[in-house]
């Protein structure tokens, strides 16, 4: 089969290679998938980079030599074990803790991280899911959930995430802020963003308006900044952003929260995803949630997908296309 390579960190231009590789079997209570699409997340280039936390599990190389995560096809065979799954059931799902290995035209993953795929949704859609549906939804219900009539600012929310957080917040009933670049603003208002703030031109903890709930995407200020920007009883919730940044949430944010009664920590994750993920499901067929996707790019332009996403414009998501029929 063919599949995207990576032996080392680096450039994705320079260390991302098409090429040939095995044909993985599926393991007893696995299900291999014939992928159609896949897509691109900030974490893949992060780790491509090499990452303070890829080098946690691989000091020297990329753990796994074919990155990507979110996937979307169609099940070629099972396991003897299998029994939620059939060859020809469309699906989707995260495939990072089976090691990764999107990026290629089969997969191999535990029949617990897939999920059927609604019949009026594509490949292209499904593969956004995975990671960027599922960790907004998250952050956003963390343990103070998000009600009606709250005021929510979504920093970075024209990126894949942050869209996702976008339409669910409003489907809350939130009153959204939506924070990022200019270039994304007509389509941040069409998503359906209350109010949107243009980062070059404002800097949303400095403006003296509070929200209930922040939920910010690629965190990089004082954590005095984001106490400020937080109305009474409100929330503070870090899902990216810089490492320095991200572990003083973590040190300080207890003691703001412990002095104040304001909250501030790091997005409550939580493995058990079925049910937030049929809940996303529910809202796509309701038409109330729907990914946003900016471009489409064959398996052998993986690399100019990632060099794309660190430029910093992509709005909503980057899916991956492996040539095969993705229409249904």
């Amino acid at each position: 089969m063919k599949a995207v390579v990576c032996k080392r960190y680096g450039s994705p231009m320079k260390v991302l290679k098409l090429k040939e590789a095995p044909k993985p079997t599926p393991r007893d209570n696995e299900v291999l998938v014939k992928i159609h699409a896949a897509s691109v997340n900030a974490a893949d280039v992060e780790i491509l980079r090499g990452a303070w936390t890829a080098r946690m599990t691989g000091p020297l190389r990329p753990r796994s030599r074919i990155p990507g995560s979110d996937v979307a096809g169609v099940v070629e065979s099972v396991g003897k074990n299998v029994t939620k799954f059939k060859p020809g059931d469309e699906v989707f799902g995260d495939t990072f803790m089976k090691g990764f290995g999107a990026f290629a035209e089969y997969k191999s993953a535990p029949e617990k991280e897939l999920y059927i795929k609604p019949k009026g949704m594509t490949f292209e859609q499904a593969s956004c899911y995975p990671q960027s549906g599922i960790i907004a939804l998250q952050g956003l219900r963390n343990k103070h959930p998000i009600k009606p009539g709250q005021t929510v600012l979504i920093n970075g929310a024209g990126g894949g995430m942050g869209t996702f957080a976008v339409q669910i917040a409003k489907h809350y009933g939130a009153e959204v802020t939506a924070v990022d670049h200019t270039s994304k603003i007509d389509m941040l208002h069409s998503i359906g963003a209350d109010h949107v703030m243009d980062y070059t031109k404002e800097d949303y903890t400095k403006t003296g308006k509070t929200y209930n709930l922040i939920l910010d995407v690629v965190a990089g200020r004082k954590v005095k900044d984001y106490e400020r920007a937080l109305s009474d009883y409100g929330n503070f919730v870090i899902v990216g952003g810089s490492r320095a940044t991200i572990f003083k949430v973590i040190f300080l944010g207890p003691i703001v929260t412990r002095k104040s009664n304001k909250k501030m920590g790091l997005n409550d994750w939580s493995s058990d995803k079925n049910e937030d993920m049929r809940f996303l499901m529910e809202l796509f067929e309701a038409g109330k949630v729907k990914p946003v996707i900016d471009k489409h790019y064959p398996l052998r332009e993986v690399p100019e997908a990632y060099r794309y996403l660190e430029e910093g414009h992509v709005k909503g998501k980057l899916v991956i296309t492996m040539g095969h029929d993705n229409k249904t």
